[in-house]
């Protein structure tokens, strides 16, 4: 077993509110489910599993996801909770000592973000939950120890929260307020406001590492 934590995508929603698979939404240029994966694996995620359903031939064929692992649920019209047992099962073959759960929608999650819960994870936590203002969200760092419990309590569209909820104790979280927004979409309301939202945090990070450059000149 290797100590590096699995980036678990889930993508494979047909995105009933918003007309269509979210994972094909265009976002800032590329599809959510490329900007996803990249993120994960800048952040820090080893390998990258992208759990498709709803469309996947089409995200398959369209998207470009050569550096993850792509895997289908076949059952994802019996909710979210069916691709969370598909990516944990992948991450059970693959021997992972914890997984980093993130949604399709969620575009303001920074490689920054994955990194910090990431870390929060080495540092102990069974479960590093990032919070955003004063409120835990995916995605979260779920540890070993703790997936078959997650499954037990995930059915429909409720993934690791029931057991999260009921299980406090074992939850961190950790504070991303500087670092992303967790928001998700859900309507095109939300992809307008969520890109501008991205701008800014792209402006920030650009000016922070201009910032570096000119302290170590």
């Amino acid at each position: 077993m290797t100590d590096d934590v699995l980036g678990l995508l889930l993508a494979g929603g047909e995105g009933r509110r918003f007309g269509r698979p979210k994972a094909l939404v265009e976002f800032a240029g590329s599809p959510l489910v490329e900007k996803a994966a990249r993120t994960l694996s800048a952040g820090g995620c080893r390998p990258t599993v992208v759990v498709l359903g709803a469309s996947a031939e089409e995200v398959a064929e369209t998207c470009s996801l050569q550096e993850t692992v792509v895997i289908v649920n076949e059952n994802w019209r019996e909710g979210m909770s069916t691709s969370l047992k598909a990516g944990l099962a992948e991450a059970r073959r693959r021997d992972a000592p914890a997984v980093l759960v993130m949604q399709v929608d969620q575009p303001v999650v920074t490689p920054t973000l994955v990194s910090r819960l990431i870390e929060s994870w080495r540092e102990g936590a069974k479960a590093a939950v990032a919070a955003y203002r004063g409120r835990g969200r995916t995605p979260v760092v779920l540890d070993r120890s703790l997936w078959t419990p997650v499954e037990a309590g995930a059915v429909g569209d409720t993934g690791a929260r029931g057991y999260l909820r009921s299980h406090p104790r074992l939850v961190t979280l950790v504070d991303c307020d500087d670092v992303g927004d967790v928001s998700d979409i859900d309507s095109p309301e939300d992809l307008a406001r969520l890109e501008e939202i991205d701008r800014r945090f792209a402006d920030r990070l650009q000016k922070s590492v201009g910032d570096s450059e000119k302290r170590d000149d």
